[in-house]
């Protein structure tokens, strides 16, 4: 009873907030729409919602135009709005959705319902391995959604109790169950070659025969292709992920040969968004060497396997989660060709203001600046030089800051760009030039010069703007409540405020 009555109170708080949500929504959209970048509070997160779309629109026609199947995470956002454009919000394909909280399942929860009541396939799996305080919030969220509205992860045979009694308290929906696999990652999952293994897949067995849990799938996410640097490591990693979880789901079938046809879930950022890969789409032929030596191309290798797999039955699912926004740490992969992946396709910038000056204070008597933009507006996660990829470390200056500035307002023009015509271009971060978050603290942020011996740093005075690139667009919403939309196809009105969405903060 006392799950239950928990419950009943968790459902009645998520009403209330989001009738709260609604009427701050209301509130914000009064102070902003309309309203210039050069208006707003500092510091402020916008989004761009030309590059979003774009960006979303480019998972979609991949996905469809490879026959995978498409799971959007919408943890780095944390929005009903870009959870639109991640699933296509006039499409009739089904919604397949991830989160990392159960605060992003209970609010995705009325727009699941929404595609529902269109006669849209809706599924939302909460990829945090289960744990007991769970069960109640996402019993509730599947008691809501209906029978296979909801799928769980699990890595280690003492979670099942917690299925179950889910299964129990949503009035008798079995959960889909992926079984996540570690990729040797690290983070998360069970070994395939672990002596748990096998165990496992007993009890989920035996599970699924009394009832209470659908044995859907295994899943991977190869968070180590964050330290791609080449092009051809992500997709790499991406067949690597295909691999795994095939040998993952024969094991499953060596001891269920009849099981109903397994879902092989994988991706990271960087692996999933191969897929748009020119290649794939034949809009060029230029061979590549791959790990193996071979000059055979990646996408070759990757589309032979796809065909073997979905001939033995599996169903092939691609996730993945920051790339609406994207971020410098995206960049940095190379997991795709310039032309689908530099800073043209950063949809996500923080403004911020300087403070202050120092115009010699920084090394070799290099300039710095103050901005009102620290580690809480920004985030304190790195992109390292990698040192696999060859270039000369005496000549490289990698990019070690925390963020690097846009080339808006008064820094407009003064972008230097590689001979590919970008900014964050072939060799990024090993060989970047401009101005960077050098040092970070709390709400301090420290702009340092990264320049050519010679070369003089665009001027900064007290009172300018600035937007800053993040490395990681996931841990730097965080520190916000909403985010200030603009719109760059609207020629001379780019800086214009057009909307504002609300994030779901906490857990």
């Amino acid at each position: 009873m006392a799950h239950y009555r928990t419950w009943s109170l968790m459902g009645e708080l998520v009403k209330a907030s989001s009738e709260k949500s609604k009427q701050k929504h209301d509130v914000l959209r009064a102070m902003f729409v309309g309203k210039q970048l050069s208006e707003v509070p500092t510091p402020s997160v916008v989004l761009d919602l030309k590059q979003v779309t774009v960006n979303c629109e480019r998972m979609l026609e991949a996905a469809e135009n490879l026959g995978l199947q498409w799971r959007a995470h919408i943890k780095t956002h944390k929005t009903t709005e870009l959870t639109r454009l991640q699933v296509g919000n006039e499409l009739t394909t089904p919604v397949l959705l991830m989160v990392s909280t159960i605060l992003e399942a209970e609010n995705i929860t009325p727009l699941l319902k929404e595609y529902q009541s269109k006669d849209r396939h809706v599924s939302v799996l909460f990829t945090f391995p289960l744990f007991a305080s769970a069960v109640p919030r996402l019993a509730a969220v599947s008691q809501q959604l209906g029978p296979d509205g909801l799928s769980v992860i699990i890595d280690h045979v003492d979670q099942l109790p917690y299925v179950k009694a889910i299964h129990s308290a949503s009035g008798g929906y079995p959960p889909r169950v992926f079984i996540k696999i570690d990729v040797n990652y690290g983070r998360a999952g069970v070994k395939t070659d672990s002596p748990e293994y096998p165990a496992l897949i007993d009890a989920l067995l035996a599970a699924e025969q009394e009832g209470w849990l659908v044995l859907h799938g295994v899943y991977t996410h190869a968070g180590q292709s964050y330290g791609a640097r080449r092009l051809g490591d992500a997709m790499y990693d991406l067949s690597y992920e295909f691999r795994n979880a095939h040998t993952a789901a024969e094991k499953i079938r060596e001891k269920s040969p009849d099981h109903a046809a397994l879902v092989l879930s994988v991706g990271a950022t960087p692996t999933a968004t191969t897929i748009q890969s020119p290649l794939f789409m034949e809009e060029c032929d230029v061979p590549r060497g791959n790990r193996s030596g071979s000059m055979r191309p990646f996408e070759e290798d990757l589309t032979e396997l796809w065909g073997r797999l979905q001939n033995k039955g599996y169903i092939l699912e691609v996730h993945a989660g920051v790339y609406p926004t994207l971020d410098l740490q995206q960049v940095a992969t190379h997991a795709r060709h310039t032309g689908l992946l530099s800073e043209q396709d950063i949809g996500i910038s923080v403004v911020a203001e300087v403070a202050s000056v120092y115009p010699t204070r920084g090394q070799n008597s290099t300039p710095e600046a103050l901005i009102n933009a620290g580690s809480l507006a920004l985030g304190r996660e790195p992109v390292g030089l990698d040192k696999k990829t060859g270039y000369n470390e005496e000549t490289a200056k990698p990019y070690t800051g925390w963020g690097a500035l846009m080339p808006w307002g008064v820094l407009a023009g003064t972008e230097e760009k590689d001979r590919s015509g970008k900014i964050l271009g072939e060799r990024f971060p090993d060989d970047f030039r401009g101005w960077q978050v050098g040092k970070i603290s709390q709400e301090h942020g420290i702009l340092t010069w990264v320049g050519d011996e010679g070369k003089k740093a665009p001027e900064l005075k007290v009172g300018d703007r600035v937007r800053v690139w993040p490395n990681h667009a996931c841990i730097m919403g965080a520190g916000f409540e909403y985010y200030l939309i603009v719109d760059s196809r609207c020629p001379g009105q780019e800086d214009q405020v057009r909307d504002v969405w609300c994030r779901w903060n906490g857990w």
